[in-house]
């Protein structure tokens, strides 16, 4: 693909002064591990403490760092909010409890958080009734495992920047672990032990944690999941639909090798209707699937990626064919900024 005349994320600099900073080495310090094992510690004492998990990095470095400074005194959480990608509740439950053989709750409250966003079409509503909908959840779940006192997260630094709660930058979406917290958690704090992070930091303070690289290189995905892949209202029919795609996308990718070398990729499915033909030449009025594959160094500023039209090809033909009420699929070739690497 040519690239002449294409703009690239740094160009869109001066929009945002105060989102970009020199790449740091935080991660590199010694004592970065040590000093958060401590502060948990003297933070904690002997209570218990609730994590979200997600099977992510950041919910999973978390996790690891939470565990050596309390052991058994950590209890995760893994919630179904009806918005994972194809399977993703069963591995998450096989790696965890299974391979790590860690305390692992899981919760499917898919219904529950579906019946919450039935004809909810705004986008920030959409983050803050997910994210006050976690929080109930994991009340209800420490309620039934005896007191527990703190409540732990896999915030990093780009959630609190985007979400304009750092006094520093503007709103661009609250996430549902930051801007979309109800005020009254149920809990006596919150523990971020890497909130201070960007997600390539993340990764290294978990390998150095020992965690294996299929979790430590482990694609992004927002803690509010497809919800924010599915454009307009959230129906059970688009994100069946989705996730289909999103499945194809995402193989096609590894197929070709491209896993760990595209930062991020996936699919979103948009809330217009596209006029296409059948194989019997008759008109179709069909959903339409958009692709986007990313590469950035702190899920800041991110440039998308030059994918073979190979992979592109076969990732539309196969969309189309085998997944039923799509019949026009489209690459998204924007910088962010100026728009986010999620479409929502």
């Amino acid at each position: 693909m040519s690239s002449i005349g294409r703009e690239k994320a740094s160009d869109f600099f001066p929009v945002v002064p105060l989102l970009r900073t020199q790449p740091r080495r935080i991660y590199m310090d010694k004592n970065f591990i040590a000093n958060q094992i401590a502060d948990i510690q003297a933070k904690v004492g002997n209570k218990k403490v609730l994590l979200g998990l997600s099977g992510g990095v950041d919910s999973s470095v978390c996790a690891a760092l939470i565990h050596k400074a309390i052991g058994n005194n950590l209890i995760c959480v893994f919630v179904n909010h009806g918005l994972l990608r194809k399977g993703e509740f069963e591995q998450v439950q096989e790696v965890f409890a299974g391979q790590f053989k860690m305390n692992l709750v899981a919760v499917d409250a898919a219904d529950r958080f579906l019946d919450k966003l039935v004809g909810v079409t705004n986008p920030e509503q959409k983050r803050k009734i997910i994210g006050e909908e976690f929080i109930r959840v994991f009340e209800e779940e420490a309620a039934k495992l005896g007191k527990i006192e703190f409540l732990a997260q896999g915030t990093i630094l780009p959630d609190i920047i985007e979400s304009g709660t750092d006094g520093k930058n503007k709103l661009v979406k609250s996430h549902h672990n930051v801007g979309g917290l109800p005020a009254d958690i149920g809990f006596e704090g919150i523990i971020e032990p890497v909130r201070d992070l960007y997600k390539f930091e993340v990764r290294e303070v978990g390998r150095e944690l020992g965690l294996p690289d299929f979790i430590v290189d482990r694609q992004p995905f927002p803690g509010p999941g497809l919800g924010v892949r599915v454009i307009g209202e959230i129906t059970r029919e688009k994100l069946n639909i989705l996730r289909d795609a999103d499945f194809i996308f995402r193989e096609e990718i590894e197929k070709a090798g491209l896993g760990t070398k595209v930062w991020q990729y996936f699919a979103i499915i948009n809330d217009s209707m596209s006029t296409g033909v059948d194989e019997t030449g008759g008109r179709t009025y069909e959903h339409m699937i958009a692709l986007r594959a990313i590469n950035t160094h702190d899920a800041v500023v991110a440039d998308w990626v030059e994918l073979p039209y190979e992979v592109l090809r076969a990732t539309s033909s196969r969309i189309v064919k085998e997944v039923k009420g799509v019949n026009r699929v489209v690459y998204d070739i924007t910088t962010k900024p100026p728009a986010t690497i999620e479409w929502e």
